[in-house]
Formats: C-alpha cells, sequence, structure tokens
C-alpha cells in the first residue's frame, strides 16, 4: 500500500521548488494533491507534470483572505484535509540600515500571517491522525548577515510548531516543520540581488556545508513525505534540519 492512499495534501507555493517536488512525491504516494500560487500559468504547468490526482487554487499568500480561500476550497473539492505542508515564503535579505516597513511587513505576510491563518481556516477540517508541516530554515537558528526580518519570521514559524503541537494534542494532529539549508530553489532568485551577489553567497553557502554541496529540492521532498507519513506517527513538535549539517557544526 503506498504512504499516503486516499490522504488529501494541501500545499502552499506548490507550482515549484519544494512545494513542487513534494507534491509529486505524494502523487506518487497516492495522495490527492492541491497546490496553491500566485501565477495561473505556473500552476497549470505544475498540475500538468504532478500528472495525475492534482488540482490547482489560485491565492496569494501576499494577499488578505487567502488562507481561508485555500482551505474553504479544498474543502469543497475532498470535504477533507490530513496533510497541510506551509511552503509558500520569500526571502529578502538586506543591512538591518536598510530595512524599511515594506521589507519587514512582506516577509511577515507571507511567511508568517499567511500560514497562521491557513492554520487556523484547516484545524475544524483536520481529523485525528492529521498533520500540520511547516517549511522553516536553519536561518532561525543561526546568525546570517542580513537575514534578520527572514530569520525573524523562520523563528515565528518554528515556535508556532512548537504552540500547536501542545495546543492541537486533544484533537491528536500532529505539528512538526522542515528546516532547509542551502537547497536548489526558485527562491534565490527572487531575493531581489544581482546575479554576481547570488553566485558569491551560493559558493559561501556550500563551502559551509559539512557535505560540500547544495541539497536538491527532491531531497527535501522525501524529508516532508517522512514527516507526513505514519513511518513519523510518533513525531511531535519537532524542527527536522535537512542541510548538510550545516546547522550542526
Amino acid at each position: 500500500m503506498k504512504k499516503l492512499e486516499s490522504k488529501v495534501a494541501l500545499i502552499t507555493g506548490g507550482n515549484s521548488g519544494i512545494g513542487l517536488a513534494t507534491a509529486k512525491l505524494f502523487a506518487q504516494e497516492g495522495a490527492n494533491i492541491v497546490i496553491t500560487g500566485r501565477r495561473e500559468e505556473a500552476l497549470k504547468e505544475a498540475v500538468a507534470d504532478i500528472g495525475h490526482n492534482a488540482s490547482y487554487i489560485l491565492a496569494d499568500a501576499a494577499q488578505a483572505g487567502s488562507a481561508q480561500k485555500s482551505v474553504e476550497e479544498t474543502i469543497a473539492r475532498y470535504g477533507k484535509i490530513d496533510i497541510l505542508f506551509l511552503n509558500a515564503g520569500v526571502a529578502y535579505f538586506s543591512p538591518i540600515e536598510s530595512i524599511d516597513e515594506d521589507h519587514f511587513d512582506t516577509q511577515f505576510s507571507i511567511n508568517v500571517k499567511n500560514p497562521f491563518f491557513t492554520i487556523k481556516a484547516a484545524v475544524p477540517h483536520l481529523g485525528e491522525g492529521s498533520v500540520i508541516i511547516s517549511n522553516t530554515s536553519i536561518v532561525n537558528q543561526k546568525g546570517f548577515d542580513h537575514s534578520g526580518v527572514y530569520s525573524a519570521t523562520k523563528a515565528a514559524l518554528r515556535s508556532l510548531t512548537r504552540v500547536l503541537a501542545s495546543e492541537l494534542k486533544a484533537k491528536k494532529i500532529r505539528t512538526v516543520s522542515v528546516a532547509p539549508g542551502p537547497v536548489e530553489t526558485p527562491i534565490y532568485g527572487k531575493m531581489g540581488m544581482d546575479e554576481a551577489t547570488l553566485q558569491e553567497m551560493g559558493a559561501g553557502f556550500a563551502q559551509s556545508v559539512p557535505l560540500g554541496r547544495f541539497g536538491s529540492s527532491e531531497e527535501l521532498a522525501k524529508a516532508v513525505l517522512f514527516l507526513a507519513s505514519e513511518d513519523a506517527s510518533y513525531i511531535n513538535g519537532v524542527e527536522l534540519e535537512v542541510d548538510g549539517g550545516l546547522s550542526q557544526v
């Protein structure tokens, strides 16, 4: 039997990177997939790539109401949610003296507010044995230059995982986090940096990783699948680092 047979998974930001790789793996393991994103053409391409048991919801994580919309439309299609993967996020790096309120508000809105209210909307529809998985980052554990706001958003999401592990215990819902290290995903191209700066930053990250390389979206997806499956049925409240050892040295 497949690991996620007949499960329903809602994946925010599922049209590229870790979200798409996870959606494809979940589908292979028998789950019905709903992905969200703000670019309809990319969503259509992602659903075609997933290949079966997949649909999309056009929902911009930066917009108020998108959390409620994503949950309501998923429930309308499938009647339940078994796996909620809060993957949508942005990362903008800047020294503190250059940060303005837009830089701050944009990241907190997408990386914290949207996941929080998606969870709030989903909880009434999550049955016993469901799991909420947040995509955090090892930046909440280490002091990377210019990541003050981004790191704070991921620390907030990590803390929420802990709180909900206790708060939702009566419903027997697990809440866990996956914390990527340097991973080859499209998010790096959205940081607002020029190509030379990105290349320099990437080379520095790779040298710092004990395994000496970036990870892949597929490697992260395998970790998310583990956390979503019965293989992790006694794992709750934790943050699983998938970072080649970078956070441990």
